[in-house]
């Protein structure tokens, strides 16, 4: 995504807490990254933090208001690390998790590739990846598994020429150390599912999720509620937070039979 004036300065992120227990903050945040000109309150509106709540898990749901001027501005990664992930971390949050809708997606992927470590899971859906024709180029090639990004200067310098080598680690047969886990959902009608399913074939079976139908709210609930299924979360006990482990997907289509 090439530098392009959106008019608009800078500015710090904006938020919306939504604690999972109305009198105390808990350990885990899940930090909700919306879609290109969508607003931080639709996560709310369509059942992303009921969600939450409903399978009792020990996470709070902090909603961003990172709209599509940080990206065309190139400011996304240092106002999310430093509006965001850093206070947040500051004041007791052990575990953070990054849950992105198509643009947000792809903003919680290039934060990881900018400043490593500093998340402990990703929730991408319907993730923008980049553009189609790279894509392609590494589907060609038999996947990310195979596939060689050239050697020497780019031809460009869109950020997806780094994206794809960064994304590669998740092909790997042991995965660099401290790698984030990384869950995958995507409409198999989605306008970006043949790049999602570049993605999906580099990632373990039980971190990607399917649904019929295209790019849009109907398709995202689907998704998150599946994968909330399985994410390793702490539910919440009259004792306190207990961790879970991650469980076999229920109901997720695999990615082989989808396609």
């Amino acid at each position: 995504m090439a530098a392009k004036s959106f008019g608009r300065p800078a500015s710090a992120m904006k938020t919306h807490l939504k604690l999972a227990n109305d009198d105390s903050r808990s350990d885990t945040l899940l930090v909700f990254l919306p879609g290109a000109f969508l607003k931080p309150e639709e996560f709310e509106r369509e059942g992303f933090v009921n969600a939450v709540r409903e399978r009792d898990l020990a996470a709070d749901a902090l909603l961003v208001d990172a709209d599509v001027s940080y990206y065309y501005d190139q400011t996304f990664t240092e106002r999310l690390h430093d509006d965001i992930l850093q206070p947040h971390r500051a004041i007791g949050y052990k575990s953070i998790w990054l849950v992105g809708i198509s643009i947000g997606g792809f903003g919680a992927l290039i934060h990881e590739l900018a400043k490593p470590g500093v998340v402990d899971g990703i929730v991408a859906l319907a993730p923008y990846l980049g553009r189609r024709p790279l894509g392609a180029e590494i589907h060609k090639a038999g996947g990310l598994r195979a596939w060689k990004a050239p050697e020497g200067p780019a031809p460009d310098q869109e950020v997806d020429r780094r994206l794809w080598p960064w994304l590669q680690q998740y092909a790997a047969a042991k995965p660099a150390k401290g790698l984030p886990p990384l869950y995958l959902g995507f409409g198999l009608a989605d306008r970006f599912a043949a790049n999602h399913r570049v993605l999906a074939d580099a990632l373990p079976a039980g971190h990607v999720f399917t649904t019929e139908g295209g790019h849009d709210w109907p398709q995202w609930s689907r998704l998150w509620r599946k994968v909330l299924d399985v994410l390793p979360l702490p539910l919440r006990t009259k004792e306190g937070a207990v961790s879970r482990t991650a469980v076999p997907a229920r109901s997720a289509t695999p990615v082989a039979i989808a396609a």
